[in-house]
């Protein structure tokens, strides 16, 4: 359903860097440049996408209060190895990587991050370990 979110950022090579990084430690790799300086990474064409580049109004970017994207990963090592890569490149911690409700066959083990804008994120894995 969704086809691609975007952030805003006020430091385009701090924010291209960090999400390089986070990305990178899953096998994500960036798709799309333009010329506005926006940059999208993505698994393939026919999935989301996440960009970063400047306030399309030309004012400051801000983080959204109440906003986060949610990264589908198909691992929980995944999730862990998302976060490290997030924390490591300058994120902020917002919840440890870990098992929210009951584990089980439909548990959801996520764990949550900002970026150096303020941006909340989330890496999540739906299933048993």
């Amino acid at each position: 359903m969704i086809g691609y979110a975007l952030f805003g950022s006020n430091d385009l090579p701090r924010s291209f860097a960090f999400y390089d990084a986070v990305f990178a430690s899953v096998g994500i790799g960036r798709l799309m440049e333009f010329p506005t300086g926006a940059v999208c990474w993505g698994t393939g064409w026919q999935a989301p996408m996440l960009g970063v580049g400047p306030a399309y109004d030309g004012q400051a970017a801000t983080a959204g209060n109440g906003t986060m994207i949610a990264i589908v990963l198909d691992s929980r090592a995944k999730v862990d190895a998302l976060h490290a890569a997030a924390i490591a490149a300058g994120g902020a911690d917002e919840g440890a990587p870990g098992v929210r409700g009951e584990e089980g066959p439909q548990a959801f083990y996520g764990a949550y991050f900002r970026d150096p804008d303020g941006n909340k994120l989330c890496g999540f894995r739906v299933g048993p370990a």
